[in-house]
Formats: C-alpha cells, structure tokens, sequence
C-alpha cells in the first residue's frame, strides 16, 4: 500500500488519541442535554430516597408526575428546561410519601370533622372546662353545618387523662347547648356522653332500660340518666347522629379522611374494614376526580359478598384485597391471649384470657375464600392466641394453593411471641405491626394488661427484625391520629407516656423506621415498583419534613413537623404558617352542604351481641361504621 494511502489512516487514528487522552472526565454526564426537560426540579435540601443503591441526592428531576432523574445538581441541571419550575427546599428534608400500612380513611372523616377533645400531645383536651371551651369553639365556627347535620360533635375525650378523673355529664355538656343535640365520643369508642338535648331526642329517661350490652348510667340515688353512655347504649345514640347521614355526608367523610392523611404527609391511604356502602362511596369520591391521595379499601370479608380486587387505581381508588376479625383489642381487654390478662377487667375472673371474635372454622373458611380467589387478605389479631388462629389458617391455605403469592397481611400482631415470628417468616405473612402502641397505651400494658414481663415484647419489631423480615408500621386511625412522627418517634424510641422505655431490644434505626413507612408499607400493597422509594420511574410522591429525621437527636423525632406534601408532582397539603401543631383535626371543618331528613329519633335497640373492630376502638368501630351506614336516607 502507498504511503499517501495510508497517512490518512494514520492522521485519524492519531487523532482519536489525543481526543481521547484529552478527557479527564470520563463520566461527566452534564455534557450532554437531555433530550426530556423536566416539569420540576428539587434540590436546596437534603433528600432521604430511602434507596440502599442511592441513599442520598442532592437534586431530583420530575416529568409527567413521575421521577426521570435523581442524583448530583451538575446531573440535574441537565434536565432544566426553559419552562421548568425549580422548587428550592431551603434546607428542609425531602423522602418518600408515606404509604399507609393500615387505617381507616372513611371512618378517619368523622374524626377529621368534629371538634378535637384528645389529650396531650394531640390535643388539649386534659380537663372538662378545656373539653366545654373547644365544643364552644367549634360550634361557633360551624354555625352553618350544625344547622344542616344537627348536632354538636366531639371526637376524642379520654377520662382517664382529664384531671378530675371523671366522665363529664349531661350537665357539663348543657353549657355548649340546650339547642342542640351535643354528642362527644370517648377516645376508645366504647362510650359516650350526650346534653339533655341529645337524651331527649333519643328518648333516654329514666324509664329507660339498658339495652343488651350496654348501660345508661344514672345520676347518684337516681334513675335518671346523667349521660354517659357504655357500648350499646352509646352505639344507639350514634344511631340518631347517623341517621341524618346520607349519600352526600359519606363522601364528604371520604374526602375528609384523605385530607387528615395528607396533612400528615401520606401520599397512599387505607380504608382496612371497609363496608359495601363505604366502598361505594369512595367509588362515587374516586369517579367524580376529587381524591387527592391513593386509597386502597378491604372489604370485610364476612360482610361484604361482591368484593372485587384490582391492582389498577381508577381516579385514586381501588380495591386491595379483604379483610378479616379475629379479635378485639388488648388495651380494652378483649384481644383474645394464650394467657391471662395481668388484671382481669371488672366482672371477670383471674383465669380471663380474652375471647375470638370468630371461630376457627369460620378463620378457615374466610382465609381459604381468598387463597381461592387469589385475594390478599389482611387479618385483624392482636393476641397471641388470634395469631395462632390466622397461623392454622394460613398453613392449612398454603398446602391447598403452594404457588399462589398473595403477600397475607397480619395486622398488629401486638402479643406475638417469639416463635410465631418465625412461622410469620415461614408462611411468608407480612406483619404491619402498631408500636405506636409503645407511647399511648405501653404503661398501661405494663401496669394492667400484659404486666412488665409480657408488655416489654408488644409489637416485636426487633424479633421481626432478627428474621430478616420486612415489617410495615401503622395508626390504626381514628384510634389515634394518623401522626406519621409519632408513628417514626414510637418505633425508634419505644418510650411509653411516662418516659420509660418498653422493651428497649425492639427499637430499630431510623432508617429501618422510615422503610416501614415508605418501602416495605409499599411492598405489602404490591406497589413497590411505583412507591415507596425515590428512584428513577417511580412516583413523583413525596414528603417536606422540617427537620432530618437521620441528623436529629432520637427524642426530638416526634417534633419534627410535615411542611408540605407532594402527589405526583402536585402539592396536595401545605402547612400554614405560624401554627404550632397541625393536631387538631378541627382544622379541617366540619361536613358542608350536608341535607337533613326527619327521622324517628325513637328507635329500639337491636340487642346483636357485641362484634369486634380495630385497635382500640374494638367492638364500637364497628357498630359505628354499621349505625352510619345502614342510614343511608335518600331524599
């Protein structure tokens, strides 16, 4: 070959060496612009993504409501277009939207809607004249919506933490009004107390009877009714209230749950015992645009006959999977245990165990019903013994249907012992456990439930843990307010109302905590590919948090305050300036544009043997949720 044939050849591979030697940065991906501009850019603050591969970022990309981009700025910037919004978190602390592990978003509506009566630290409800004063309040506020509903509603009070260590009476409750019905629901939902106004309407005398299994109590040396009502007396006085619930009121309870859980920074909520009206409700919430955040309903597998699962959202909405009660509540001494109660409850004896909401036929049938259906399935126990119940169960399903993957779901496990944590593992059950338990009620299962032995391991996080288990963490709403922090605060810290620390092997990291919130509660609903973490074609569903929750002493974690939160790139709660404490849920008003109906306040009591329902509320939630919804009145 001819050297003038060759020199070109020559030339070029010269060259691309030097091109080649002359680069010093081989990954530098600023370079080139991205062929996609973003709609939003968030940088300016530290930014938790809950990602193993990635832990941190300084800046993140968003396109079309989902996440196109996520690491340095130099990386990011390339993704700034000339119609791209930059959001400058100053200095705060982006993660993940909480996915709720479990709650109930339709009944959240009534707390979210009625005057706040809890204590400290949700509220300020900690002696009757505070309890007067926020009624007062809340009347004055809602003139319009108590003049459509009719009533006068409080949500939360709790004897025990008021500072006579009393109930309050008709009489406390006269001076709110004499006009209206005036109601207020004790925080366990097993009681409560109504005005004169309220008994009059109800027809409550001092003829009256107690019904099956419930007590009207009376005035001392009286008959006559003072106004606290017990379990079914209660429920059927929430009947009255109910009965002036139509269509219009229950999709407003819909929006009202989604807009507590947003405020909390839950960009993914749960109705975990939805009745058929409540689904239909969320459908008629969900078809006519206006939900702000997913929900994802369980239809109680024993009530509800046409329960139809999807793994698609249609507007925010659909159906997960269903749900199953096997007992009631430690803390009201009903959750059903292997052992005795520390302190038996008034009228039983020292042998008390607690009792099943359900026999084991009846847990064989219902769990074999969603195996067959390849349903998930979340099961309500709370005692040991509930959980050996759901424990059989499952065995028996997993042998009849080995292949199916339908993640089962154990909801609070609050007295697992040790070795069931392992059979959890086994059978591959997802535990979504309550150790905010640990702060409300954690002295009183040491001091009257469990005892200090047993009430050391409650909600076993630790012993999840040491399985290699992914666990997701709950509120359990309205047994307590859906507080994301309090839920972080509680799993970390494990410190009870009084300071002490119960069952110090069960705290976890703070990441291990955030997880539970964002990830693994996202694994448990099946969405982890588009939940949970922020990483590239994910959700755009975030969190502005006040503080870092990783930089921050561990005792200050229940302070820290969610500033914003994000639903596919849309703000869908901001919180207002200058406020303390986003507790109350007074803040987010009361049903609007609510119809009334004439109806028979004279109603006979059924007398149906008490059922259980959720956390603390236990048999009352529900009844309550049935009182609401078998009063559906149409116009």
């Amino acid at each position: 070959m001819k050297a003038s044939i060759l020199f070109p050849f020559i030339l070029i591979i010269i060259s691309t060496f030097i091109a080649s030697c002359s680069n010093k940065e081989p990954n530098n991906k600023a370079t080139t612009k991205p062929a996609v501009s973003a709609d939003t850019i968030y940088q300016g603050g530290d930014i938790i993504t809950i990602n193993d591969a990635q832990p941190a970022a300084e800046a993140i990309a968003v396109k079309d409501g989902k996440i196109i981009a996520v690491g340095s700025h130099a990386d990011i910037n390339s993704f700034n277009g000339p119609e791209t919004k930059t959001v400058d978190l100053q200095g705060k602390t982006l993660i993940p939207g909480f996915v709720d592990s479990h709650g109930h978003a339709y009944l959240q509506g009534i707390q979210a809607t009625t005057a706040n009566l809890l204590p400290a630290p949700d509220g300020t409800g900690n002696d009757i004249p505070t309890l007067i004063a926020l009624l007062k309040d809340w009347a004055a506020n809602n003139k319009a919506s108590i003049e459509k509903v009719g009533w006068v509603v409080g949500f939360g009070y709790d004897d025990s933490q008021l500072a006579e260590q009393r109930h309050p009476t008709r009489d406390d409750l006269d001076q709110v009004s004499t006009e209206y019905p005036v109601l207020i629901i004790h925080q366990s939902g097993h009681l409560g107390v109504a005005n004169s106004k309220a008994l009059e309407l109800a027809g409550v005398t001092s003829e009256t009877e107690n019904p099956k299994g419930g007590v009207f109590r009376h005035r001392p040396g009286s008959k006559e009714p003072n106004g606290v009502a017990e379990e079914y007396a209660f429920f059927y006085l929430v009947k009255q209230l109910a009965a002036r619930f139509d269509d219009q009121i229950n999709e407003e309870l819909v929006l009202a749950g989604a807009k507590q859980l947003a405020s909390f920074g839950y960009t993914t909520g749960q109705e975990g015992r939805a009745t058929a009206p409540a689904v239909e409700a969320m459908q008629r919430v969900a078809k006519a645009g206006k939900l702000n955040i997913d929900l994802v309903a369980y239809p109680d597998i024993l009530e509800v006959e046409n329960i139809q699962p999807s793994m698609e959202y249609s507007g925010r909405f659909r159906v997960g999977g269903a749900k199953l009660t096997i007992d009631g509540s430690p803390q009201g001494k009903t959750a059903w245990l292997s052992q005795p109660y520390y302190i038996s409850p008034e009228g039983r004896g020292k042998g008390y165990r607690g009792y099943a909401a359900v026999d084991q036929e009846t847990v064989d049938n219902a769990v074999e019903k969603a195996y067959a259906n390849g349903w998930q399935i979340l099961t309500h126990a709370n005692g040991d013994a509930a959980s050996d119940s759901l424990i059989r169960a499952i065995t028996k399903a997993k042998q009849k249907y080995p292949e199916l993957n339908n993640r089962p779901v154990l909801i609070h496990g609050q007295v697992l012992r040790r070795e069931q944590v392992t059979k959890l593992k086994a059978l591959s059950i997802f535990p979504s456990l309550f150790p905010m338990h640990t702060y409300y009620w954690g002295d009183w299962h040491r001091d009257s439930v469990l005892g200090p032995k047993r009430a050391e391991d409650i909600s076993p996080t630790g012993w999840v843990l040491e399985e290699g288990m992914k666990f997701g963490t709950h509120h359990d709403a309205p047994v307590a307010l859906p507080d994301s922090m309090r839920i972080l605060s509680a799993t970390v810290t494990r410190t009870t109302r009084s300071g002490k620390v119960l069952g110090p092997n069960h705290r976890v990291p703070v990441m291990t905590a955030l997880k539970a919130m964002t990830l693994w509660s996202a694994w448990q609903s099946f969405e982890e590919k588009t939940k949970g973490s922020i990483e590239i074609g994910k959700l755009a569903d975030f969190v502005v948090l006040s503080e870092n929750p990783m930089k921050i002493p561990k005792e200050q974690l229940a302070n820290i305050k969610v500033l914003q939160t994000i639903k596919e790139d849309n703000v869908i709660y901001q919180r207002p300036a200058n406020v303390s404490a986003i507790s109350s849920p007074a803040v987010f008003g009361f049903l609007q544009n609510s119809k009334t109906h004439d109806h028979s306040h004279h109603e006979t009591i059924n007398g149906k043997p008490p059922l259980h329902g959720d956390g603390c509320f236990g048999e009352g939630l529900n009844v309550i949720y049935q009182a609401i919804n078998s009063s559906n009145l149409k116009q």
